[in-house]
Formats: structure tokens, C-alpha cells, sequence
């Protein structure tokens, strides 16, 4: 037994220095891919300053691999992001993923004071007059979402108010089971406020 043991430790050292390897790859990969076209749109660490383009900054790296798998295949629709990553592997959709998830971004003070405070009512109680659900229940407490869910706390409000009207409308075809049901309920005013409130998180 006790010459088996160097070995199972030689052998998991290699592994570990494998994997490691691997990983240094994959994260060189998806900044050379970033820094040649991402950044355009997205900034050079997703720091998006255009309400057009999404903040990735942050972002969990499950959430951005499922976008654009969305995007590549079709179930989501943008002329301009299924040009972009129509020559990519599952293997640089998650690199990216990963990448950007390391960044992070300050936290900004509301543009609106008084809209923040009533978006936050709704994401944390919903409407109940109206049937809109609380956003905290899948969200999460302070909008950092999980693997599948979005990471909302940070984004351009902007963007988040688009988003939601897109849902609204039918026009976003993806991850649209439960927010569809979310939204057609949701006034306008309301998807303002609960944008500018999670922006602030």
C-alpha cells in the first residue's frame, strides 16, 4: 500500500497541473476573443456603458454560456450577436463566460431615488393587486441571481427596462416560460422602477 500512495499523489498532481494548464488556455482564448470583438459593444471587462449593450461584468458564467448557445442557435434573436458567435465552441461560450464573471463593477447610487424606492417594493413584495410576483423569489435577496438566472444588481437600467418590454411583448424567445407570465402583468412604470432599483444593488 505504501508505495501506491507517491503514486496516486504523482498522479493527482498531474492532474492538477493538466487542468490548470487547461484553464490558463481557455481564459487566454476568451480574452483574445473578447479583446478582438466583445469589447466593441461590451467594454474591455463588460463594463457596458450603453443601455443597447448588456454589462457582463459580473455575470455568472453558466448564465452568459446559455445566452449564447440562445443566440448561436436561434432561440434568441440578434442579427448582430448570431454573426458573432456563430464561430464559436461550447468550450469558448463558457471561457467567456468564466472570464467575465471574475470582473466586477461599483455599485452606483440611483439616478431616481424615488422610482428605486418603488421598484424595490415590487422586486421584494410584488403587486399583489395586480398578480406581479415578487422578482426576489427567483432573483435573489440583493438581484445576484444564480447559474441560469441572471446576475440583474449593477446592469444599465436601461437594458433591464428593454429586456422586460421585450418579454412583454413576445419579442425575447428565450427564458420566457415564467417571465412572460411575470411581465404581461407588469405596467410600464413598473418595469422602470424595478430597473432603476436593481441598477443600484
Amino acid at each position: 500500500m505504501s508505495e501506491k500512495h507517491p503514486r496516486a499523489a504523482l498522479l493527482w498532481s498531474l492532474i492538477f497541473v493538466a487542468s490548470s494548464a487547461f484553464a490558463q488556455a481557455d481564459e487566454a482564448r476568451a480574452k483574445k476573443i473578447a479583446g478582438g470583438s466583445c469589447f466593441l459593444c461590451h467594454g474591455a471587462q463588460g463594463e457596458s456603458t450603453s443601455e443597447v449593450f448588456p454589462r457582463l461584468a459580473g455575470q455568472h458564467a453558466e448564465y452568459i454560456t446559455k445566452q449564447l448557445n440562445a443566440f448561436k442557435s436561434g432561440q434568441r434573436k440578434s442579427t448582430a450577436m448570431a454573426d458573432m458567435v456563430s464561430r464559436l465552441t461550447p468550450d469558448e461560450m463558457l471561457a467567456l463566460g468564466k472570464y467575465y464573471e471574475r470582473f466586477s463593477l461599483p455599485r452606483e447610487e440611483a439616478k431616481d431615488p424615488q422610482l428605486a424606492a418603488m421598484g424595490r417594493y415590487i422586486f421584494h413584495n410584488g403587486n399583489k393587486f395586480s398578480g406581479v410576483p415578487a422578482c426576489v423569489s427567483c432573483h435573489g435577496t440583493n438581484a445576484e441571481g444564480a447559474a441560469n438566472l441572471p446576475r440583474l444588481a449593477g446592469q444599465i437600467p436601461g437594458y433591464i427596462h428593454t429586456q422586460l418590454k421585450s418579454f412583454n411583448k413576445r419579442e425575447r424567445t428565450n427564458d420566457n416560460a415564467v417571465m412572460h407570465a411575470v411581465v404581461e402583468k407588469m405596467t410600464e412604470l413598473e418595469m422602470a422602477a424595478v430597473a432603476e432599483y436593481v441598477s443600484s444593488k
